[in-house]
């Protein structure tokens, strides 16, 4: 079972419906006996840091969330669910995230068209599991504001382009989190989701 972490924040159950297209028991869950147990757990997020941090902190879940990335176990953090990973963000800057990736989140740079909302290219670090069999131009749907920015680069593993490079997803061992929504994302989204499904498998 993949557990779908439900925080009560916007519209998480999208994730779960994805998963569930590729056919995977995928479980919205606030219960974090069943993250604990989940073979794997997805992180979402919508709406802005500190509320998210706020909403996890509140509903007890954050604890079980840290469990599951320090025992290895397969996670996928996607849009303010991948920010939160790191230390804080300029968005909230008295919230401290998970601090699972050293790093910060930061606005996009001025002069840009804020959220930057819509499909955008990707461009993919050779050898990252998550994007396994996607051939260019990879189209992918973006809805943020802000971006982290690691303090090491070699987590990076996909960029995107909006007046510079923008980090558009993560990965290190069997953690990886997508600035881009791949369950808004169509087909190709589907097979970002089903490349994390199969690392399931492959780390079990």
């Amino acid at each position: 079972m993949i557990a779908v972490v439900d925080y009560g924040i916007g519209n998480l159950r999208s994730a779960q419906k994805a998963l569930e297209h590729l056919g995977v028991d995928a479980r919205l869950t606030s219960d974090p006996g069943a993250v604990a147990s989940a073979r794997a757990v997805v992180l979402p997020g919508v709406g802005a840091f500190g509320a998210c941090m706020g909403a996890l902190r509140g509903s007890g879940l954050d604890g079980p969330v840290l469990e599951a990335v320090e025992d290895g176990k397969p996670f996928l953090g996607i849009c303010v669910g991948m920010q939160m990973l790191f230390d804080g963000s300029d968005e909230t800057p008295g919230v401290s995230g998970l601090g699972v990736i050293p790093g910060r989140v930061r606005r996009l740079p001025a002069g840009l068209t804020l959220p930057h909302m819509g499909w955008n290219t990707v461009d993919v670090h050779p050898g990252s599991r998550l994007f396994t069999g996607l051939e260019a131009p990879i189209w992918l749907y973006f809805v943020h504001s802000y971006a982290p920015e690691p303090d090491d680069g070699s987590v990076v593993v996909a960029t995107t382009d909006y007046g510079g490079p923008v980090v558009a997803a993560i990965g290190r061992d069997g953690l990886w989190a997508t600035q881009f929504h791949p369950e808004k994302s169509g087909d190709t989204g589907l097979a970002v989701l089903a490349n994390f499904v199969a690392s399931v498998t492959a780390l079990a």
